[in-house]
Protein backbone atom coordinates (compact mmCIF):
# COMPACT_ATOMS: atom_id res chain seq x y z
CA UNK A 1 0.00 0.00 0.00
CA UNK A 2 0.94 3.63 -0.43
CA UNK A 3 0.37 5.23 2.99
CA UNK A 4 0.74 8.93 3.83
CA UNK A 5 1.49 10.05 7.39
CA UNK A 6 0.34 13.65 7.75
CA UNK A 7 0.11 16.31 10.46
CA UNK A 8 3.28 15.95 12.55
CA UNK A 9 6.66 17.67 12.63
CA UNK A 10 8.04 14.63 10.88
CA UNK A 11 11.08 12.44 11.41
CA UNK A 12 13.65 11.86 12.79
CA UNK A 13 11.49 12.14 15.92
CA UNK A 14 12.63 15.07 18.06
CA UNK A 15 9.50 16.49 19.59
CA UNK A 16 6.69 14.38 21.01
CA UNK A 17 4.45 11.36 20.89
CA UNK A 18 3.13 11.79 17.38
CA UNK A 19 6.62 12.02 15.93
CA UNK A 20 7.75 8.96 17.88
CA UNK A 21 4.74 7.05 16.58
CA UNK A 22 5.42 8.08 12.98
CA UNK A 23 9.05 7.01 13.20
CA UNK A 24 8.43 3.66 14.89
CA UNK A 25 5.30 2.69 12.96
CA UNK A 26 6.31 4.18 9.62
CA UNK A 27 9.69 2.47 9.57
CA UNK A 28 8.11 -0.89 10.39
CA UNK A 29 5.45 -0.49 7.71
CA UNK A 30 8.21 0.34 5.24
CA UNK A 31 10.10 -2.81 6.24
CA UNK A 32 6.89 -4.77 5.56
CA UNK A 33 7.06 -3.55 1.96
CA UNK A 34 4.66 -0.60 2.08
CA UNK A 35 5.42 2.73 0.39
CA UNK A 36 5.43 5.23 3.26
CA UNK A 37 5.46 9.00 2.82
CA UNK A 38 6.00 11.22 5.86
CA UNK A 39 5.31 14.94 5.65
CA UNK A 40 7.89 16.96 7.62
CA UNK A 41 7.94 20.61 8.65
CA UNK A 42 10.83 22.54 7.16
CA UNK A 43 13.00 24.54 9.55
CA UNK A 44 15.60 27.06 8.45
CA UNK A 45 19.06 25.58 8.19
CA UNK A 46 17.96 22.04 9.04
CA UNK A 47 18.89 19.01 6.98
CA UNK A 48 16.23 17.79 4.57
CA UNK A 49 16.94 14.13 3.92
CA UNK A 50 14.82 12.47 1.26
CA UNK A 51 14.62 9.19 3.16
CA UNK A 52 14.75 7.96 6.74
CA UNK A 53 14.55 4.33 7.87
CA UNK A 54 12.89 3.34 4.61
CA UNK A 55 10.32 6.15 4.65
CA UNK A 56 10.11 8.79 1.91
CA UNK A 57 10.20 12.30 3.40
CA UNK A 58 8.51 15.36 1.94
CA UNK A 59 9.65 18.64 3.51
CA UNK A 60 7.23 21.57 3.44
CA UNK A 61 7.25 24.91 5.30
CA UNK A 62 4.88 26.07 8.04
CA UNK A 63 3.91 29.41 9.52
CA UNK A 64 5.90 29.90 12.73
CA UNK A 65 2.99 30.81 14.94
CA UNK A 66 1.67 28.36 17.49
CA UNK A 67 -1.94 28.84 16.44
CA UNK A 68 -1.21 28.38 12.72
CA UNK A 69 1.82 26.11 12.48
CA UNK A 70 0.08 22.75 12.39
CA UNK A 71 -2.77 23.64 10.06
CA UNK A 72 -0.62 25.68 7.63
CA UNK A 73 1.71 22.73 7.16
CA UNK A 74 -1.14 20.25 6.78
CA UNK A 75 -2.75 22.37 4.04
CA UNK A 76 0.38 21.96 1.93
CA UNK A 77 0.81 18.30 2.89
CA UNK A 78 -2.72 17.42 1.83
CA UNK A 79 -2.31 19.32 -1.45
CA UNK A 80 0.83 17.29 -2.17
CA UNK A 81 -0.73 13.99 -1.07
CA UNK A 82 -3.70 14.24 -3.45
CA UNK A 83 -1.38 14.81 -6.40
CA UNK A 84 0.02 12.27 -8.83
CA UNK A 85 1.02 9.73 -6.13
CA UNK A 86 -2.30 9.58 -4.32
CA UNK A 87 -2.02 7.25 -1.32
CA UNK A 88 -4.20 4.21 -0.75
CA UNK A 89 -4.75 5.43 2.81
CA UNK A 90 -3.82 8.47 4.88
CA UNK A 91 -3.19 8.65 8.61
CA UNK A 92 -3.74 12.20 9.86
CA UNK A 93 -2.36 12.97 13.30
CA UNK A 94 -4.10 15.57 15.50
CA UNK A 95 -7.77 16.47 15.34
CA UNK A 96 -6.68 20.07 14.70
CA UNK A 97 -6.18 19.03 11.08
CA UNK A 98 -9.81 17.89 10.64
CA UNK A 99 -10.80 20.81 8.35
CA UNK A 100 -8.56 19.25 5.66
CA UNK A 101 -10.16 15.80 5.79
CA UNK A 102 -12.82 16.51 3.12
CA UNK A 103 -10.06 17.35 0.62
CA UNK A 104 -8.53 13.91 1.02
CA UNK A 105 -11.84 12.11 0.88
CA UNK A 106 -12.99 14.12 -2.15
CA UNK A 107 -9.98 12.79 -4.04
CA UNK A 108 -10.80 9.22 -3.04
CA UNK A 109 -8.25 8.89 -0.24
CA UNK A 110 -9.68 7.07 2.80
CA UNK A 111 -8.45 8.64 6.00
CA UNK A 112 -8.09 7.82 9.68
CA UNK A 113 -7.46 10.52 12.29
CA UNK A 114 -5.33 9.93 15.37
CA UNK A 115 -7.21 12.22 17.75
CA UNK A 116 -4.56 12.32 20.54
CA UNK A 117 -5.60 13.70 23.94
CA UNK A 118 -8.06 16.35 25.08
CA UNK A 119 -6.36 19.38 23.53
CA UNK A 120 -9.04 21.81 24.69
CA UNK A 121 -7.96 21.11 28.26
CA UNK A 122 -4.41 22.34 27.64
CA UNK A 123 -3.64 25.58 29.45
CA UNK A 124 -1.47 26.88 26.60
CA UNK A 125 -4.60 27.58 24.53
CA UNK A 126 -6.72 30.67 25.12
CA UNK A 127 -10.53 30.69 24.82
CA UNK A 128 -10.44 30.82 21.01
CA UNK A 129 -8.00 27.91 20.81
CA UNK A 130 -10.06 25.80 23.16
CA UNK A 131 -13.24 26.49 21.19
CA UNK A 132 -11.40 25.53 18.02
CA UNK A 133 -10.36 22.18 19.46
CA UNK A 134 -13.90 21.46 20.60
CA UNK A 135 -15.11 22.12 17.05
CA UNK A 136 -12.45 20.04 15.30
CA UNK A 137 -13.14 17.07 17.56
CA UNK A 138 -16.64 17.05 16.11
CA UNK A 139 -15.33 17.46 12.56
CA UNK A 140 -12.87 14.59 13.02
CA UNK A 141 -15.71 12.34 14.15
CA UNK A 142 -17.89 13.39 11.21
CA UNK A 143 -15.31 13.36 8.40
CA UNK A 144 -12.88 10.56 9.29
CA UNK A 145 -13.40 7.07 7.93
CA UNK A 146 -11.99 5.82 11.23
CA UNK A 147 -10.59 7.27 14.45
CA UNK A 148 -7.52 6.14 16.38
CA UNK A 149 -7.33 6.48 20.17
CA UNK A 150 -4.10 5.61 21.94
CA UNK A 151 -5.72 5.01 25.35
CA UNK A 152 -8.97 3.64 26.73
CA UNK A 153 -9.62 6.98 28.40
CA UNK A 154 -9.61 8.70 25.00
CA UNK A 155 -11.70 5.91 23.43
CA UNK A 156 -14.24 6.31 26.25
CA UNK A 157 -14.43 10.05 25.68
CA UNK A 158 -15.28 9.68 21.97
CA UNK A 159 -17.66 6.82 22.66
CA UNK A 160 -19.58 8.64 25.38
CA UNK A 161 -19.31 12.19 24.03
CA UNK A 162 -20.10 11.45 20.37
CA UNK A 163 -21.25 7.82 20.20
CA UNK A 164 -18.19 7.29 17.99
CA UNK A 165 -16.16 4.06 17.90
CA UNK A 166 -12.38 4.18 17.69
CA UNK A 167 -9.57 1.81 16.89
CA UNK A 168 -7.61 1.70 20.12
CA UNK A 169 -3.92 1.51 19.23
CA UNK A 170 -1.45 2.47 21.94
CA UNK A 171 2.16 3.47 21.47
CA UNK A 172 5.02 1.03 21.99
CA UNK A 173 7.50 0.98 24.85
CA UNK A 174 11.14 0.41 23.90
CA UNK A 175 12.71 -2.15 26.25
CA UNK A 176 16.20 -1.21 27.38
CA UNK A 177 18.49 -4.23 27.66
CA UNK A 178 21.14 -2.85 29.99
CA UNK A 179 22.14 0.03 32.17
CA UNK A 180 25.33 1.77 31.11
CA UNK A 181 26.00 4.36 33.79
CA UNK A 182 29.28 5.34 32.16
CA UNK A 183 27.24 7.24 29.57
CA UNK A 184 26.21 9.64 32.36
CA UNK A 185 29.70 10.37 33.67
CA UNK A 186 30.17 13.53 31.59
CA UNK A 187 27.06 14.89 33.35
CA UNK A 188 28.39 13.96 36.78
CA UNK A 189 25.45 11.63 37.47
CA UNK A 190 25.60 8.24 39.15
CA UNK A 191 23.21 5.26 39.10
CA UNK A 192 20.06 5.82 41.18
CA UNK A 193 21.63 9.14 42.10
CA UNK A 194 19.02 11.60 40.81
CA UNK A 195 15.34 12.12 40.15
CA UNK A 196 14.30 12.71 36.53
CA UNK A 197 11.70 14.79 34.69
CA UNK A 198 11.35 14.60 30.89
CA UNK A 199 8.67 16.92 29.50
CA UNK A 200 7.94 19.86 27.27
CA UNK A 201 7.54 22.97 29.40
CA UNK A 202 3.78 23.32 29.15
CA UNK A 203 1.40 23.92 32.08
CA UNK A 204 -0.49 20.64 31.68
CA UNK A 205 2.80 18.74 32.04
CA UNK A 206 3.17 20.38 35.46
CA UNK A 207 6.93 20.76 35.50
CA UNK A 208 6.42 23.73 37.83
CA UNK A 209 4.44 21.61 40.30
CA UNK A 210 7.13 18.93 40.27
CA UNK A 211 9.95 21.42 40.78
CA UNK A 212 8.03 23.20 43.55
CA UNK A 213 7.34 19.94 45.34
CA UNK A 214 10.90 18.72 45.01
CA UNK A 215 12.34 22.01 46.33
CA UNK A 216 10.07 21.77 49.39
CA UNK A 217 11.35 18.27 50.16
CA UNK A 218 14.31 17.00 52.13
CA UNK A 219 15.64 15.19 49.05
CA UNK A 220 19.43 15.02 48.79
CA UNK A 221 19.64 13.68 45.25
CA UNK A 222 19.40 16.28 42.46
CA UNK A 223 16.36 16.73 40.25
CA UNK A 224 17.41 16.50 36.58
CA UNK A 225 14.98 18.24 34.22
CA UNK A 226 15.08 17.42 30.50
CA UNK A 227 12.92 19.48 28.16
CA UNK A 228 12.30 22.79 26.51
CA UNK A 229 9.41 24.94 25.32
CA UNK A 230 9.28 26.47 21.86
CA UNK A 231 6.37 28.80 22.73
CA UNK A 232 6.37 29.14 26.52
CA UNK A 233 8.99 31.65 27.66
CA UNK A 234 6.92 32.88 30.60
CA UNK A 235 6.26 29.36 31.83
CA UNK A 236 9.95 28.46 31.46
CA UNK A 237 10.89 31.48 33.57
CA UNK A 238 8.41 30.37 36.23
CA UNK A 239 9.89 26.88 36.37
CA UNK A 240 13.43 28.20 36.69
CA UNK A 241 12.38 30.70 39.37
CA UNK A 242 10.97 27.87 41.51
CA UNK A 243 14.22 25.87 41.41
CA UNK A 244 17.04 25.81 43.91
CA UNK A 245 20.63 24.68 43.45
CA UNK A 246 19.62 21.00 43.62
CA UNK A 247 17.74 21.30 40.31
CA UNK A 248 19.69 20.76 37.07
CA UNK A 249 18.19 21.84 33.74
CA UNK A 250 19.64 19.97 30.77
CA UNK A 251 17.39 21.45 28.07
CA UNK A 252 16.47 19.22 25.16
CA UNK A 253 18.34 15.91 24.95
CA UNK A 254 18.25 14.47 21.42
CA UNK A 255 20.82 11.69 21.83
CA UNK A 256 18.59 8.59 22.22
CA UNK A 257 21.29 6.57 23.99
CA UNK A 258 21.87 9.31 26.57
CA UNK A 259 18.14 9.73 27.11
CA UNK A 260 17.64 5.98 27.59
CA UNK A 261 20.37 5.89 30.20
CA UNK A 262 18.93 8.91 32.00
CA UNK A 263 15.68 6.96 32.41
CA UNK A 264 17.40 3.68 33.30
CA UNK A 265 19.66 5.07 36.02
CA UNK A 266 17.22 7.45 37.73
CA UNK A 267 16.12 6.94 41.32
CA UNK A 268 12.63 7.98 40.19
CA UNK A 269 11.06 9.25 37.01
CA UNK A 270 8.51 11.98 37.85
CA UNK A 271 5.74 12.24 35.25
CA UNK A 272 3.44 15.26 35.50
CA UNK A 273 1.51 14.91 32.22
CA UNK A 274 -2.20 15.25 32.85
CA UNK A 275 -4.31 15.57 29.68
CA UNK A 276 -2.83 13.29 27.00
CA UNK A 277 -3.46 9.66 26.30
CA UNK A 278 -0.70 7.06 26.36
CA UNK A 279 2.45 9.13 26.79
CA UNK A 280 5.68 7.99 25.05
CA UNK A 281 7.91 9.42 27.77
CA UNK A 282 6.11 7.35 30.41
CA UNK A 283 6.39 4.27 28.20
CA UNK A 284 10.08 4.90 27.66
CA UNK A 285 10.57 5.25 31.41
CA UNK A 286 8.91 1.94 32.28
CA UNK A 287 10.72 0.22 29.40
CA UNK A 288 13.99 1.39 30.95
CA UNK A 289 12.99 0.06 34.37
CA UNK A 290 12.46 3.39 36.10
CA UNK A 291 10.45 3.67 39.32
CA UNK A 292 7.58 6.00 38.40
CA UNK A 293 5.97 8.84 40.30
CA UNK A 294 3.04 9.93 38.11
CA UNK A 295 0.29 12.52 38.21
CA UNK A 296 -2.93 10.78 39.21
CA UNK A 297 -4.94 10.60 35.97
CA UNK A 298 -6.90 7.86 34.24
CA UNK A 299 -4.37 7.92 31.37
CA UNK A 300 -1.30 7.38 33.56
CA UNK A 301 -3.00 4.70 35.65
CA UNK A 302 -3.95 2.84 32.49
CA UNK A 303 -0.32 2.72 31.34
CA UNK A 304 1.34 1.60 34.57
CA UNK A 305 -1.49 -0.50 36.07
CA UNK A 306 0.09 -2.53 38.88
CA UNK A 307 3.70 -1.73 37.96
CA UNK A 308 4.57 -0.21 41.32
CA UNK A 309 4.03 3.44 40.45
CA UNK A 310 3.19 6.03 43.08
CA UNK A 311 0.76 8.85 42.25
CA UNK A 312 0.61 12.52 43.18
CA UNK A 313 -1.84 15.39 42.90
CA UNK A 314 -0.07 18.24 44.70
CA UNK A 315 3.41 19.65 45.11
CA UNK A 316 3.38 18.36 48.70
CA UNK A 317 2.76 14.85 47.36
CA UNK A 318 5.80 15.15 45.10
CA UNK A 319 8.01 16.28 47.98
CA UNK A 320 6.88 13.39 50.15
CA UNK A 321 7.32 10.76 47.42
CA UNK A 322 10.84 11.75 46.36
CA UNK A 323 11.95 11.78 49.99
CA UNK A 324 10.42 8.35 50.61
CA UNK A 325 12.10 6.95 47.50
CA UNK A 326 15.52 8.07 48.68
CA UNK A 327 15.00 6.28 52.00
CA UNK A 328 13.90 3.01 50.32
CA UNK A 329 16.43 2.04 47.62
CA UNK A 330 15.43 -1.63 47.62
CA UNK A 331 11.81 -0.70 47.02
CA UNK A 332 12.86 1.61 44.18
CA UNK A 333 14.76 -1.23 42.53
CA UNK A 334 11.80 -3.61 42.84
CA UNK A 335 9.38 -1.05 41.42
CA UNK A 336 11.70 -0.55 38.45
CA UNK A 337 11.67 -4.28 37.70
CA UNK A 338 7.87 -4.34 37.86
CA UNK A 339 7.69 -1.34 35.53
CA UNK A 340 9.84 -3.07 32.94
CA UNK A 341 7.59 -6.13 33.03
CA UNK A 342 4.58 -3.91 32.46
CA UNK A 343 6.30 -2.31 29.45
CA UNK A 344 6.28 -5.65 27.62
CA UNK A 345 2.55 -5.13 27.00
CA UNK A 346 3.42 -2.19 24.72
CA UNK A 347 5.15 -3.60 21.65
CA UNK A 348 5.94 -1.46 18.57
CA UNK A 349 5.82 -4.46 16.22
CA UNK A 350 2.26 -5.20 17.34
CA UNK A 351 1.36 -1.53 17.04
CA UNK A 352 2.64 -1.43 13.45
CA UNK A 353 0.63 -4.54 12.58
CA UNK A 354 -2.49 -2.82 13.94
CA UNK A 355 -1.83 0.23 11.77
CA UNK A 356 -1.30 -2.03 8.77
CA UNK A 357 -4.62 -3.81 9.40
CA UNK A 358 -6.43 -0.48 9.76
CA UNK A 359 -4.98 0.86 6.51
CA UNK A 360 -5.97 -2.34 4.73
CA UNK A 361 -9.52 -1.88 6.04
CA UNK A 362 -9.52 1.72 4.82
CA UNK A 363 -8.36 0.73 1.34
CA UNK A 364 -10.97 -2.04 1.16
CA UNK A 365 -13.77 0.19 2.42
CA UNK A 366 -14.27 -1.82 5.61
CA UNK A 367 -15.25 1.18 7.70
CA UNK A 368 -18.35 2.19 9.63
CA UNK A 369 -21.27 3.42 7.55
CA UNK A 370 -22.93 5.73 8.19
CA UNK A 371 -20.33 7.69 10.10
CA UNK A 372 -21.32 9.36 13.40
CA UNK A 373 -22.72 12.86 12.96
CA UNK A 374 -20.16 14.61 15.15
CA UNK A 375 -22.84 16.05 17.40
CA UNK A 376 -22.16 15.86 21.11
CA UNK A 377 -24.53 13.71 23.08
CA UNK A 378 -26.50 15.65 25.63
CA UNK A 379 -25.79 14.81 29.22
CA UNK A 380 -22.91 12.46 28.51
CA UNK A 381 -21.22 13.79 31.63
CA UNK A 382 -17.87 12.35 30.59
CA UNK A 383 -14.94 13.13 32.83
CA UNK A 384 -11.35 11.81 32.63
Amino acid sequence: MRIALIGTRGVPARYGGFETCVEEVGSRLASMGHDITVYCRTTVGADRPAEHRGMRLVHLPALRRRSLETLSHTVQSVAHAVGARRPDAAVVFNAANAPLLPVLRARGVPVTTHVDGLEWRRAKWGPAGRRYYRVVESLAVRWSDALIADAEGIAAYYREEFGAPTRQIAYGAPLLDERRPEVLRPLGLRPRGYHLVVARFEPENQVDLVVEGYVSSTARLPLVVVGSAPYADAYTRRVHALADDRVRFLGGVWDPDLLDQLYANACTYVHGHSVGGTNPSLLRAIGAGAAVLAFDSVFNREVVEDAGAEFFRTAADVGRLVSEAESSPDDVELRGLRARERAKAYDWDTVAEQYEALCEDLRAGRVQRPRPSGRRLRGSGWSP
